[in-house]
């Protein structure tokens, strides 16, 4: 008797417990959150600073003319009449361009404005002739003792600032790193300034200071690496040669003291290595699964 009282127990209590499961409501279908991944564009306008430096080269010709006859003065054995030298310094400015993505090709078009502290300078002379001024020192019959034997001209160029308008193609190396080539115009602003000192017809030492700026236009090629470090935030690398030809200066004259000139001829090359950062216009986009 005793065990038909506990099985009667036992299958209320469970007859209980499923009557109270299914007055439970049923748990909600949660569904998996949404993936959102990425995809870096490149397309779109960009702004961006840059700063670095530069290796520029100077070579530069000087020749002397009579300023009274017109007349040019062939520069006597000895003379120093060409130099080549060194123009480096720091640079800085900003860019701005627009990029066009086609799969994994990067097309744009960037220009930009620097400044530069690129400067460096040389000395030239115009050697005397025996003790007589000769053409050199014109109507100069005699040399003061200890003078130097001639007139000199030292020239201090630099350039003042410069800018390019390139395109620009590269190729993905990965959908965030861009590899590229660049090319186009440049232009830019070269001053030079000279002082020559020589002698007037009575031995008197006499020296004049001259400057003249000279903006000039070429062309520049090169070669960068970009990458992206948010999808509007990027920074490069970028290595670029300059040739903005060849331009004159003068001329640089001792008149009316003395009537030789100088004209200086000039060809400038640079190599500009400069790191930047970029921001793309626009917001992120992303591929939705």
């Amino acid at each position: 008797m005793k065990r038909i009282v506990i099985g009667i127990a036992a299958a209320m209590s469970l007859f209980a417990t499923g009557a109270m499961a299914a007055d439970l409501a049923a748990r909600p279908y949660v569904k998996a959150p949404v993936m959102v991944e990425p995809v870096w564009s490149w397309t779109g306008f960009y702004i961006g600073a840059n700063g670095g430096y530069s290796w520029g080269r100077s070579r530069s010709d000087v020749t002397y003319n009579n300023t009274a006859s017109g007349a040019a003065i062939a520069a006597p054995a000895g003379s120093i009449t060409s130099a080549s030298f060194n123009m480096n310094g720091g640079v800085a400015g900003g860019q701005a361009g627009y990029n066009w993505q086609s799969a994994n090709w990067v097309f744009g078009i960037e220009g930009d404005l620097n400044w530069s502290g690129e400067k460096g300078s040389a000395g030239f002379s115009c050697a005397a002739s025996g003790l007589a001024g000769g053409a050199c020192l014109p109507g100069l019959t005699f040399l003061p003792a200890g003078a130097a034997a001639g007139t000199t001209l030292a020239i201090d160029q630099k350039l003042e600032w410069f800018g390019t308008v390139r395109g620009r193609v590269g190729v993905l190396a990965t959908p965030q790193v861009l590899l590229y080539g660049t090319g186009g115009l440049a232009f830019g602003s070269i001053k030079t300034t000279g002082t020559m000192s020589g002698f007037t017809p009575a031995g008197v030492a006499i020296a004049s200071v001259g400057s003249n700026s000279e903006t000039r236009a070429g062309w520049t090629v090169g070669v960068g690496v970009e990458g992206k470090i948010t999808q509007n935030w990027s920074a490069k690398l970028e290595y670029l040669y300059m040739d903005l030809g060849r331009f004159s200066s003068g001329p640089f004259t001792l008149a009316p003291g003395s009537t030789i000139a100088a004209n200086v001829s000039s060809r400038f090359t640079d190599n500009i290595l400069r790191a930047g950062i970029n921001y793309q216009f626009g917001g992120p986009v992303v591929a939705k699964y």
